[in-house]
Formats: structure tokens, C-alpha cells, sequence
């Protein structure tokens, strides 16, 4: 898990290209090209555009409705979710949303707090119609920049390119004997270890106390806000089965614990938490090694361990599971800004707020985080 310092549904739609207003934002309802039919998502469209995704080669859980409601529900960011459409349906989608605060201005980002987004498309034409629709929205809202966080290089547009983050995967075996002689030597021995040490394994956790806890305790650590509790209340029950907590347990305690989709055949923990003063008993190990054997018996073919920045401890863990490394392909779209924004953690600028934010209280970051986090999107 990497450390970070960190609601647009027409109400009507009126065709012809006439202009409405939602909430302060100009926005034309229309765009038609040659082929396809560019507008904005109504709530009857929910079914055919979950169906896309989950159709997409290149889809994934933050493209669904699901991931959406959540952050409407959480942060109130406003959702400005393009669709074009064709003569055979869908031809491409982009979930993007407007945030504004005084951190970032005002910005269109796909997707706020996801690790992937960007346009699905089935054809060039859908993906250069997308791209120019939410550009015109961009310059008819003065916003500072666009951000596409793409996940494969197929998904560009041609916008400059930020290169800060790797995604790590790894291929899936049926049984714990194979994973183990999948892994390097020494995370091999370290999880031979941590299945020696008495740790059990408890799935789709239904309530969130441990996990919260846990999470808290390792952001105050890397001197970053906290979600609030209710993000994750809303994740789980916007996603039902396709997401759950993982908590790993000795003598009754929870050690470790993940949140965790499940996405075709695909699963990925998008945050684990292991507390600090058992670091030494190799949790984390067994989280991670618990997740990959029960996902590969369960059919699953390939695990997503997530984003995270070169140089970091969360890379240098990722590496040594035999994993598959990739550059994230982000873009970013410059409309008023003349530079490339940074928000990083690895910012200069932030280094004084990261120290102070590591010294506070446990209760008092759990109470101002959800109100810092959302700067930071």
C-alpha cells in the first residue's frame, strides 16, 4: 500500500445539442460524429454500461456504477460519465468526475482514489470521440487539467504522459505447493515461515472495526489522511460480492487484514493494512500468500497487488513475488494550468505536513483525514 497526502447525473437530457446546466457546470448534452453519439450517462443507462464493462477487455471495478456511487456517496464529487453510442449499442465509455477544492482547482479526473480508469472504447473513433467531448467539457468549465489513469498503453489518447506509478500482477496456481515453488527464494522461506506461526485466515469479514483500525494506524504511519470509515462501508456495499475484507488473526487478534475485488477472473487487494507492532510475525506474508492460494483454488488467473512508486517499500515488497511489472500509462490533459500538477507525497511541498501529521493522535487523524483526503483525489 503506497502512502498519499491528499455527484453529475443529468437531470434531464435534451437532445439537438442544447445546452443544460447541472450544479454550476455548462455542459452540452450532445456530440455526434460519423459513427457514434457521444452524452452524457442517465440512470437508465446503468445495466448496458455495467454489461460494457464487464464485456471490455480492458474493464475493471472502478469503471463500474458501483465505484461511482461510492464516490458520490462519500465525497459528493460531482460524476460527468460520458457514453458513446452507436448503431450496435455502446462503442466506448469514460467515467470521469469533477472535483473542486482549493488544493486542485477544479479538475475532471477518471476516477478519483482509483488506481485505473480512462476511456473503454471498441474502436479508435469512440476513443477519439470521448477524448474531444471531455476536452470541450474541460474548456467550457475552465478547468486546470484532465487526468486519464489508464491501465494499458491501448487506452491513450496521446496527452502527455506521467509516469509515477508500476502496477504489479502475478499468474495464479491451483494449489499451495505450485504458488510455493513460484516464489523467490526468500519470500518463499518468509512464507513457509508465516504458515508456521499459527495465523488463521478469515474471509468476507462482515464488519469493518478490524480493518479500519489497522488501516488508521498504518496511514498515520506513512503521515497521510484516512479515508473515512464510511468510503469503505459504501465500497462494500455499492460492490456486494465482488469485494470483501480479508483479516488475518493469532490467538483471536487481527494482525493483517485487506480489502480485496474480485473481478472477472481476476483479484485484487486495493489496500492491506498489517499493524505496526507486529511487523516482525510475517502477516503481511501470510495475507498475501492466503490470498493467492485461495484465489488460485478458486479459479482466479491472475492477482492484482496494485500501484505503487519506484523506490518505495510497498514496490520492493510487490517485486519479490515473482510478479509482472508495468508502467501506468496516466495522462494528463493541460486546459488552464501551463504545468504538470503533482500531488504526490513524494513532494517537497508536503514533507512538513507529513512529519507533523505522524505525531498526532490516533483519534485525531480518524477525525480530520476524511475531511484532508478528499483534497487529494
Amino acid at each position: 500500500m503506497e502512502s498519499i497526502w491528499y455527484r453529475f447525473m443529468a437531470s434531464e437530457l435534451h437532445v439537438n445539442g442544447r445546452r443544460l446546466m447541472v450544479n454550476s457546470i455548462s455542459v452540452s448534452s450532445t456530440k455526434i460524429t460519423a459513427e457514434c453519439q457521444v452524452r452524457l450517462m442517465v440512470p437508465e443507462d446503468n445495466s448496458r454500461w455495467d454489461d460494457f464493462v464487464m464485456r471490455h477487455p480492458r474493464g475493471g471495478p472502478f469503471h463500474l456504477t458501483a465505484w461511482k456511487k461510492t464516490i458520490q456517496d462519500t465525497f459528493r464529487y460531482e460524476p460527468l460519465y460520458l457514453l458513446a453510442a452507436g448503431t450496435n449499442g455502446i462503442q466506448g465509455i469514460l467515467p470521469v468526475f469533477l472535483v473542486k477544492n482549493p488544493i486542485v482547482g477544479k479538475a475532471l479526473i477518471s476516477s478519483p482514489f482509483a488506481v485505473y480508469g480512462g476511456i473503454l472504447a471498441q474502436s479508435d473513433e469512440a476513443r477519439h470521440a470521448l477524448y474531444e467531448r471531455v476536452k470541450e467539457i474541460g474548456i467550457e468549465n475552465k478547468v486546470e487539467y484532465i487526468e486519464l489513469r489508464n491501465a494499458f498503453p491501448d487506452q491513450c489518447v496521446g496527452a502527455p504522459n506521467v509516469s509515477r506509478y508500476v502496477t504489479f500482477s502475478k499468474e495464479l496456481y491451483g494449489d499451495e505447493a505450485a504458488l510455493l515453488a513460484s516464489l523467490p527464494g526468500k519470500t518463499r522461506n518468509k512464507a513457509r515461515k508465516a504458515l508456521k506461526e499459527g495465523f488463521t485466515a478469515h474471509h468476507r469479514v462482515p464488519e469493518l472495526n478490524a480493518f479500519f483500525s489497522l488501516y488508521s494506524k498504518v496511514m498515520r504511519r506513512h503521515g497521510t489522511p484516512v479515508f473515512p470509515r464510511k468510503f469503505f462501508e459504501c465500497l462494500l456495499n455499492n460492490f456486494g460480492e465482488m469485494a470483501d475484507i480479508r483479516e488475518v488473526r493469532l490467538d483471536g487478534k487481527a494482525m493483517a487484514a485487506g480489502l480485496n475485488f474480485y473481478f472477472r477472473d481476476d483479484m485484487h487487494t486495493y489496500y492491506a493494512a498489517t499493524d505496526p507492532q507486529f511487523k516482525s510475525t510475517d502477516a503481511n506474508t501470510f495475507l498475501y500468500f492466503d490470498s493467492l492460494r485461495w484465489a488460485g483454488e478458486n479459479h482466479y488467473r491472475t492477482f492484482d497487488f496494485g500501484r505503487s512508486k519506484r523506490g518505495t517499500g510497498p514496490f520492493e515488497f510487490k517485486r519479490h513475488w515473482n510478479t509482472v511489472m508495468r508502467e501506468l500509462p496516466y495522462e494528463v490533459v493541460l486546459i488552464q494550468r501551463k504545468n504538470l500538477p503533482n500531488f504526490s507525497p513524494a513532494n517537497p511541498r508536503f514533507d512538513i505536513a507529513i512529519r507533523l501529521w505522524r505525531k498526532l493522535p490516533l483519534a485525531l487523524t480518524q477525525a480530520l483525514g476524511p475531511h484532508l483526503i478528499r483534497l487529494f483525489p
